[in-house]
């Protein structure tokens, strides 16, 4: 890896991609993309291996950075969770940059904001473990991922944020019911 390869800026970013995927993906499935979803979760699952040590595929991770492009754009507008999917798109999208430390004009830190702006954009009120509202909820795992990967490493982190997902993926099927 290159020397100015950010591993654990990356490695949050894609756990936040990954935590805020839950939603997402009860959102293309109500709107019928999910079969555009599944690509752009294929390359989250290419940077996990490829943080873990694996090959990089640049296909992989080529169709995931082109999906996560277009998916706002796809994404109807008049459906509640737009700006939601705008804001994980873009935050995949700077994930899979983040991978490319020569070719990438955007910082961990920057990418991270989209998923703190996704959550803000949250269309309702939620109940979400006992925060009053996906922005909150989403602060506290951001510093929750932070501190388990100092703690437990990358394999840590990565259960933390499919545990994480499920929440995300709970609260939206009880938004759109």
């Amino acid at each position: 890896m290159d020397e100015a390869f950010d591993a654990a800026g990356t490695a949050l970013c894609c756990a936040a991609a990954i935590r805020l995927g839950g939603a997402v993906q009860v959102l293309t499935a109500r709107s019928g993309l999910l079969d555009h979803y599944s690509p752009i979760m294929a390359g989250l699952e290419n940077i996990t291996a490829f943080l873990d040590g694996r090959e990089r595929d640049d296909n992989i991770l080529g169709t995931a950075f082109a999906e996560s492009w277009s998916l706002d754009a796809r994404y109807p507008a008049e459906l509640a969770g737009h700006a939601f999917v705008k804001g994980w798109s873009s935050l995949v999208f700077g994930t899979v940059v983040l991978t490319r430390p020569k070719q990438q004009s955007i910082t961990s830190a920057q990418t991270m904001e989209f998923a703190s702006k996704a959550a803000a954009s949250w269309p309702t009120a939620v109940r979400i473990a006992s925060f009053d509202s996906l922005l909150r909820f989403e602060a506290a795992c951001q510093q929750e991922a932070d501190a388990r990967m100092r703690e437990g490493g990358l394999p840590a982190l990565w259960k933390l944020a499919e545990e994480r997902s499920k929440q995300y993926r709970q609260t939206t099927e009880l938004f759109i019911g």
